[in-house]
Parts: C-alpha cells; structure tokens; sequence
C-alpha cells in the first residue's frame, strides 16, 4: 500500500505580503497581469490556479496617480517575477487582462528576468452586443 506524501508549505510574511514557500519547486506557473486605467496587478500562480505571489503598485510603493504609469508596471512585474524564480518557475503562461498603459511594461521586465514565456494571452472581457440601452425618454 502506498504512502501518501504530504506538502508542507510554509508562508512567509515580507512587508505585509504574504509568500507561500513550499518544499518542492514549482517548474511552470501562470502570471496574471491586470492592467487597469488607474492601477496594475501582478499575481503569479501555479498550474493548478493556487496563487504564489501577488503584487500590485501600491504593495511596491507607488501612490495616486504615479501607480498608472508604466514604470509602476515595470517595477511590479520584475518584483513578482524574482519571486517566481526564486520558487524555481523556469516557463510561463501570461494571461493580459485589461487596456492599461503597463501592458507592454509589465512583458518586457518579466522577459528581462529570464523566465520563459510558453505563451501570452489577451482574456480582456469583449461585450458581445453591449449593455442594453436605456429607453427612450417621453416627452
């Protein structure tokens, strides 16, 4: 009878950000980029869709109307990827939600940091036909 084996994590607290460390590596993962208008997410996952690591520009420091540029992005990305290289991520799925301007940042410093990318997605929500319109005013 075989013995099940049992994964021990250990989560880490590194400036009020939580890292879940676990004892075997992690050789392919997903990063997540949500690139809104005003802010920029990062969030790194495994295959499963367990998250790792997740950061954002007011995590790394950017306040107001600095956290939509694209340095904010550039910064968040190579945070999030050192992360997943220090977790043994060697390939990566990057799925690109959202038309901010971090877009392009956020790909080139996670390509600088040397991780492989298997492919790259563009999941922003479409509308089909849109919201209904509102009815037509009565005079």
């Amino acid at each position: 009878m075989a013995k099940k084996v049992k994964i021990i994590t250990r989560i880490f607290w590194r400036k009020n950000r939580r890292i879940r460390k676990s004892t075997r590596k992690i050789p392919k993962g997903v990063i997540h980029i949500q690139a809104g208008f005003k802010n920029t997410i990062i969030t790194v996952t495994d295959v499963r869709g367990q998250v790792i690591y997740w950061s954002s520009a007011g995590t790394c420091g950017f306040k107001s109307r600095r956290k939509r540029t694209p340095f904010a992005a550039h910064t968040i990305a190579a945070d999030a990827s050192r992360i997943a290289k220090e977790q043994g991520m060697r390939q990566v799925t990057v799925l690109i939600k959202g038309g901010g301007r971090g877009r392009d940042a956020a790909l080139k410093a996670i390509r600088k940091s040397g991780i492989r990318f298997k492919c790259i997605r563009d999941v922003t929500p479409m509308p089909h036909n849109g919201c209904r319109p509102p009815k037509k005013k009565r005079r």
